[in-house]
């Protein structure tokens, strides 16, 4: 029998390592996407509460589907209080995602509410994450401090200039670039503008500095290229609606003109 730990309890091991990793946003509440998105091999998902309609109900079943195939799911907490930090983690999200980290109080203050031992988090083992009592209070708080990813996202102007104080606060495993906000932020129209792209390099750096993973939103594989040259290591392929969207008006056009070549019977 193999005692190779859970997929999904391996993700911020493999995040440290820097193995290349592929996720993708999940902005519709229904479990279905993550279960086929599993069973694909997609390495982890992002539960988007910041901008999709998720309330606790919804989260909690859409961490259980991707429980249910193995995969890694963070959750991108758009108020990301103690409580509903907790709950995420609770609810046995793999990570949690923060928006809108631009000092060192509010870093901390993310990877206090993650963290157990040396951090605030709210202790629990009756839930999903501790095995619904399963797992003894010792093991429960080694396993969540030693599994949850607690990721950073950079995307305001005020956070460029401290991004060594950020990168260096002690728990936080990664940053994200939100270079849609940062582009917005600049006041630019594309996130391929040389402004954001210096941004951009400008928090490579900072994380290279503080030996900090770095995920990215990847517009395109040549995209995903670029940003693994610069040092990104997780990329995130766009989100399920999109996904869809995509799929099913490329199939009306392949579909748009009556089909010609059939025969009758």
């Amino acid at each position: 029998m193999s005692t190779e730990l859970p997929r999904r309890t391996r993700f911020r091991h493999r995040l440290h390592a820097r193995e290349h990793m592929l996720g993708t946003f999940i902005k519709t509440p229904t479990t279905h996407a993550i279960e086929i998105l599993g069973s694909l091999g997609l390495d982890f998902v992002i539960i988007d509460g910041e901008h999709a309609p998720f309330d606790r109900g919804a989260t909690d079943m859409l961490l259980l589907a991707a429980r249910a195939v193995d995969m890694a799911a963070l959750v991108r907490v758009g108020d990301a209080t103690p409580c509903n930090i907790l709950s995420a983690l609770d609810c046995g999200a793999s990570g949690v995602m923060v928006p809108h980290v631009d000092s060192v109080a509010r870093a901390r203050q993310i990877v206090a509410a993650c963290r157990y031992r040396d951090g605030q988090r709210g202790f629990a083992n009756t839930t999903r994450a501790g095995g619904y009592g399963d797992v003894t209070f010792r093991r429960h708080m080694a396993d969540q401090d030693d599994q949850i990813a607690c990721v950073a996202m950079i995307e305001d102007l005020v956070a460029l200039d401290r991004l060594d104080a950020i990168a260096a606060v002690p728990g936080l495993d990664a940053f994200f670039i939100g270079r849609g906000d940062l582009t917005a932020a600049l006041g630019l129209d594309d996130q391929t503008d040389p402004m954001t792209l210096t941004a951009v390099e400008r928090i490579m750096a900072a994380a290279r500095q503080a030996n900090l993973p770095v995920l990215v939103l990847a517009s395109h594989k040549e995209d995903a290229i670029a940003m693994q040259k610069l040092g990104a290591s997780a990329f995130v392929l766009g989100n399920d609606q999109g996904m869809m969207k995509r799929a099913y008006s490329q199939a009306l056009a392949e579909y748009a003109a009556p089909l010609t070549g059939t025969s009758s019977t």
